[in-house]
């Protein structure tokens, strides 16, 4: 039997994305997968989609939560797996993205996260262009370079009681935060396969100006390390300098060359 892989999404009123989400983790070849959803009690009529699933989910639930991490925990504490990853509800798997993460993943046993490649696409789906992803590491990470696509990223899920949960008290750097700690565990290894698509849109956080995530980076790299990370906090001295006024395609050029 395959290692049990339980996949989780945060949703909130996002019924515009939230189908095409839900498609594509059950449309996966992978035997052996567990889908659960947790909608924070949204009324965009998201409940109406997710009910048109249920008979093929391990577990669904539509209550007011405290946001996207805390849905994301609630998640993890019904998950079974072996394996562990969260798909946002605006962001989709391509196919065969599970199958080849477990490869990856018995393929090195050292590893505790695997990590593909993710297309960037707008809110029509169209491509915008890759995600920059590379190879990466505790020490690179506490730099900022972080270089790892969340929605192809699976972790080993006997590191969850360890590393968890995720900070609820971080809005957009939970997942950065995880990976410092999952970093401090073992190995990351990076695999160049296209694993998902990443949804870029106004309604999304990543449109939100780094002013909000990095002071959370900082955060997260102080607590685990005692001391000023101070490689990053020039990093995003330079970002706000330099980066923020540019245009989404100019950045995403940058993001590829650095």
């Amino acid at each position: 039997m395959p290692p049990l892989v339980s996949i989780i999404t945060p949703s909130y009123n996002q019924a515009r994305f939230l189908e095409e989400t839900i498609q594509s983790v059950l449309s996966q070849d992978y035997p052996h997968l567990e889908y659960l959803i947790v909608d924070g009690g949204s009324t965009d009529g998201s409940l109406e989609i997710i009910q048109r699933y249920a008979d093929r989910l391990a577990w669904w639930v539509s209550e007011p939560d405290r946001g996207q991490t805390d849905a994301i925990n609630k998640g993890f504490n019904q998950a079974r797996g072996q394996v562990l990853a969260w798909l946002n509800s605006d962001d989709t798997y391509l196919p065969g993205a599970i199958s080849q993460a477990v490869a990856c993943l018995q393929a090195h046993p050292e590893a505790v996260l695997v990590y593909g490649d993710a297309d960037l696409v707008d809110a029509q789906g169209k491509l915008l262009g890759p995600f920059p992803a590379r190879q990466t590491n505790l020490r690179r990470m506490l730099r900022g370079s972080v270089h790892i696509p969340q929605q192809a990223s699976f972790f080993r899920a006997e590191l969850w009681p360890l590393v968890g949960p995720l900070d609820p008290d971080f809005y957009f750097a939970m997942d950065y935060d995880l990976w410092l700690r999952l970093a401090k565990q073992g190995k990351f290894v990076y695999t160049p396969q296209r694993w998902a698509s990443f949804r870029l849109h106004q309604a999304g956080k990543t449109q939100v100006s780094d002013d909000r995530c990095y002071p959370e980076m900082i955060r997260a790299a102080r607590r685990l390390t005692g001391r000023p990370p101070l490689a990053l906090i020039f990093r995003w001295g330079l970002r706000r300098i330099f980066y923020a006024w540019l245009p989404q395609r100019v950045r995403l050029w940058l993001r590829r060359s650095v």
